[in-house]
């Protein structure tokens, strides 16, 4: 979710009223869109706002899923082992958005360093897009159960779910190795400020970025999100046949449908689209704006990481099971805070007639 796409070529002349070019001199080589983008309240106030919410919701409810899933007793089923990784990698990914939040607050200006910077964006890449493959495995693992119902028992292991969430993670982390070996922060002299992989220079997005994230995007959302739809299509299809009579259960089905489907869709569908747009018109010329909006959306896709305890609670008994001894505890601590408070009273009010009658005796 960290962001490519502010051109920075050395060559470049810009083209702008008078009153522009005092505020941004012309020999300056950064367009001045880039300028005016970099410096809005929507980078510098908006985006970091809703990571801070982000930050807030999702962390404490996915340190929670980790401690359900492994805690008490082991992990029995696949399903818990993926649910458990993903947990795992939202955690990961709102532990980086500190760093985010920080830069975009200070005016998108980067003052730790590149090493952090190579360090943040991979970080923040590679957390996201796993997530992004541990939900795939989710559905198709929910897939083999409802439509190959017996013949998977031998598939669904939880050797096999692990060996896959191991490939997931390798596969995450050596994707990502291009942005931790290459430069990533641009001093800006006439805004004053150091940027973290906003700005790159313009030949190397031409010449690498754009066929390295084509690439990314491709294998890290579009073949995941066609695998997720076909493996839910064919699980509503299934649960609608006459074999299946559990309303209950069909219900929880589609409802996890609508969610993964969701999070794809509306969390993911419009950043890496956007994305894809604009690197695929570094090859006949400039268009910051798309960058701009591809800033905004995948700051939208961050909620994603709050929607994936929705995920663990429709996917997975044992969470369900969690949630509501939970919640049953707390209406019994209510009601029996109630209760010594009406005792109490009633006591006091007994008491207080006693004391009035021996008055009057």
């Amino acid at each position: 979710m960290v962001f490519y796409g502010f051109a920075y070529n050395p060559g470049i002349k810009n083209d702008a009223p008078d009153l522009i070019l005092q505020l941004f001199p012309e020999n300056e080589s950064l367009t001045i869109d880039a300028k005016i983008y970099l410096s809005s309240q929507w980078l510098t106030k908006f985006v970091p706002s809703v990571y801070t919410i982000v930050l807030a919701v999702s962390l404490p409810l996915n340190i929670m899923a980790i401690i359900m899933f492994s805690s008490k007793r082991k992990i029995k089923s696949p399903a818990a082992v993926y649910m458990l990784n993903l947990a795992a990698a939202d955690v990961l990914f709102v532990c980086v958005l500190p760093f985010h939040i920080v830069y975009r607050f200070s005016g998108n200006n980067w003052r730790i360093g590149d090493g952090m910077c190579r360090f943040a964006t991979a970080a923040f890449y590679c957390n996201m897009y796993c997530s992004v493959l541990l939900m795939t495995s989710i559905s198709v693992d929910r897939f083999l159960a409802v439509v190959f119902t017996m013949r998977s028992l031998t598939w669904r292991t939880k050797k096999r779910a692990w060996m896959v969430c191991l490939f997931i993670w390798i596969i995450s982390v050596a994707s990502t190795v291009p942005l931790l070996v290459t430069n990533q922060t641009q001093q800006i002299d006439t805004l004053g400020i150091t940027t973290c992989h906003d700005v790159l220079e313009l030949k190397s997005q031409q010449n690498f970025y754009i066929y390295y994230f084509t690439i990314f995007s491709s294998v890290f959302f579009f073949l995941p999100l066609i695998i997720t739809t076909l493996c839910y299509i064919s699980i509503i299809r299934r649960l609608n046949t006459k074999e299946i009579e559990n309303s209950c259960k069909k219900r929880r089905s589609v409802l996890l449908a609508i969610t993964v489907l969701f999070a794809f869709l509306i969390c993911f569908g419009p950043t890496n689209i956007i994305f894809l747009v604009h690197y695929l018109h570094f090859s006949t010329g400039l268009d910051e704006s798309s960058y701009f909006a591809y800033i905004l959306c995948v700051c939208i896709s961050s909620i994603s990481s709050c929607l994936d305890p929705i995920i663990y609670y429709y996917a997975s008994s044992r969470c369900r099971k969690y949630v509501y001894n939970l919640l049953r505890c707390q209406i019994s601590g209510a009601q029996q805070s109630t209760t010594q408070r009406l005792t109490g009273h009633k006591e006091l009010s007994t008491e207080s007639t006693n004391m009035f009658s021996s008055k009057l005796v």
